[in-house]
């Protein structure tokens, strides 16, 4: 599988707590602490697995010789029969399918606790993981054990060893009609988050053709909903709708819902999380109804179609079961706060231009709310990198106006020996392109900063320069040393210079000989050593992310 490539499919199946699918029961998927056979552990089971990813130059090969993937999906089904199941046998269990390309883990998250609150047990798979593989796979919101993933994951494992055949296949892993897991024949309802430019080498390069691909997995007759895409992709997603005679309907905007009652809280942050909390609201309300329930949320007006236009979703009272749920949400690396003494950690996974756009209207706002201090100067401090085929010059001209003090770029390694790291091993790249892509990035961010039209910090750049006005922070004094640039050979070597051994709970050992011998470095640490107030923005891709919650959060690890 590879890991690069595992970005955009999520899935929900849920059932009534205390009940156990069919599938579940036959095949003995028990949730409860299993006993491990000898030297069988997690990590064990972890670095097995990571032994199956496609390595880098196999998948240089595949790009260049990619055949039809429709194959692909129907190999798929091949690989699943050779695991013990049918695809029968996934009709049995109440999904709901979401894509898209950016809002899909969190449109799942507000649609998993939603469903939670009811009483339902729930099922969610989510890919990539930030700290732990068994993230991926959650039941009733909370990661499978270590253990339970390392008997399910060696028994699959031998049972396909034993069946093996002269067969290759690459995961597409990114959501849509040739996705793996679009083998599912039978959800209850299907969700389309919102759209942008991603993946263009598998999906295509123009919102068409993604368009094309996402609506891939509308199913004849089982409702689907999508929230408000720009009218070209919007129309191909009609179009693909009506040819699979899949009912599609267009979320109302959450403000919709909220008319006539109290605003709704969300346990995410971030404007752009309204959508999202929209789209989850139908998506539940959708699969409470088909299942017979009635406590589904009170219709408050319907609203007529007009001709050539999607049907509206309906508005609805949301109910204290989908309040409830909407609070309570959590999911972490997206726009998410960490406060360590003088230093806030402001984390998102952020990965194409309009989420990064989104990522800066957040960060505004949470510095804008934060508390100033009394005395003392404010460093801003941008950790950096992006992974894939991604535009990272145009990530970083929407950061641009955010006056970061330092632009670091490192890889998404944890460590640099990462022996004992199996969870965060990728193998379908070198270290030298890692290297060599951070490099880029600091090149570009130079070029960004000595085009900038005016130095003055107080000017207000147009649309060219580096997004639209409103994604302007308020003006920050720059240090004399203006926008300064680094590059470290990993995560912990990144955070060991910003912290400068100031939060409280990464504390590592001495730091590595050289780490302050570039000038940068060394002026750089006796500004952050006197800061008042470091701020950190986290940013550009989820595998960082994810990297940086496990030096500072080490309880995700346990």
């Amino acid at each position: 599988m590879s890991r690069a490539r595992c970005h955009a499919l999520f899935l929900a199946a849920v059932s009534p707590r205390g009940a156990t699918t069919r599938v579940a029961v036959r095949r003995g998927l028990s949730a409860w602490p299993v006993l491990q056979e000898p030297d069988m552990e997690y990590q064990d089971a972890v670095r097995t697995l990571n032994t199956l990813q496609t390595n880098a130059n196999y998948l240089e090969m595949v790009k260049r010789e990619r055949g039809d993937p429709q194959t692909q999906l129907e190999a798929m089904k091949l690989y699943l029969a050779r695991s013990g199941l049918q695809v029968e046998d996934l009709d049995q269990l109440n999904i709901i399918h979401i894509t898209g390309t950016k809002g899909k883990g969190s449109t799942c998250a507000f649609t998993e606790r939603i469903l939670r609150s009811y009483g339902l047990k729930t099922g969610f798979f989510s890919s990539p993981h930030l700290v732990q593989v068994r993230e991926r796979i959650r039941i009733n919101g909370q990661p499978i054990s270590s253990e339970l993933f390392t008997k399910h994951f060696w028994r699959l494992y031998h049972q396909l060893e034993e069946t093996k055949v002269d067969l290759a296949v690459v995961e597409v892993g990114i959501g849509g009609a040739y996705d793996c897991t679009n083998i599912i024949r039978k959800p209850v309802v299907c969700g389309i988050t919102s759209l942008g430019i991603d993946h263009t080498g598998l999906l295509g390069d123009t919102m068409e053709k993604i368009a094309w691909q996402k609506g891939g997995i509308f199913k004849s007759g089982v409702p689907a909903f999508t929230v408000l895409q720009p009218d070209e992709p919007l129309a191909v997603l009609r179009d693909r709708a009506q040819q699979i005679s899949c009912p599609l309907y267009l979320c109302p905007p959450l403000q919709a819902l909220e008319e006539g009652g109290p605003p709704l809280t969300l346990g995410l942050e971030g404007e752009h999380q309204r959508s999202n909390a929209a789209l989850a609201l139908q998506l539940a309300r959708c699969w409470l109804q088909q299942k017979g329930y009635q406590d589904a949320g009170e219709l408050k007006a319907s609203r007529p179609s007009l001709p050539g236009q999607l049907p509206p979703a309906p508005v609805f009272q949301p109910t204290p079961h989908m309040q409830q749920g909407l609070r309570h949400t959590e999911w972490p690396g997206r726009t998410q706060l960490l406060r360590r003494g003088p230093l806030t950690w402001y984390l998102d996974g952020a990965h194409t231009t309009s989420s990064m756009q989104a990522c800066v209207r957040w960060f505004r706002q949470a510095l804008h709310h934060c508390e100033r201090p009394d005395r003392g100067s404010e460093v801003r401090v941008l950790l950096f990198n992006s992974t894939g085929d991604r535009d990272s010059a145009a990530l970083l001209k929407v950061l641009q106006p955010c006056q970061f003090d330092y632009a670091i770029f490192c890889p998404n390694l944890v460590e640099m020996a990462s022996t004992d790291n199996a969870d965060q091993q990728n193998f379908t790249v070198t270290l030298d392109q890692v290297l060599l892509r951070c490099l880029a990035h600091q090149q570009h961010w130079s070029r960004l900063h000595e085009e900038r039209a005016s130095p003055d910090p107080w000017s207000t750049p147009g649309q060219e320069q580096g997004g639209p006005a409103s994604l302007l922070l308020a003006p920050h004094p720059h240090h004399t040393h203006g926008a300064s640039s680094l590059v470290f050979s990993c995560i912990s070597h990144a955070l060991q210079w910003i912290t400068q051994g100031r939060d409280p709970v990464f504390q590592p050992p001495s730091p590595p000989r050289g780490l302050l011998a570039h000038p940068v470095a060394y002026s750089g640490a006796m500004v952050l050593q006197e800061a008042a107030a470091v701020h950190v923005l986290v940013t550009g891709s989820l595998h960082l992310v994810g990297g940086v919650l496990k030096l500072l959060e080490p309880s995700l690890s346990q």
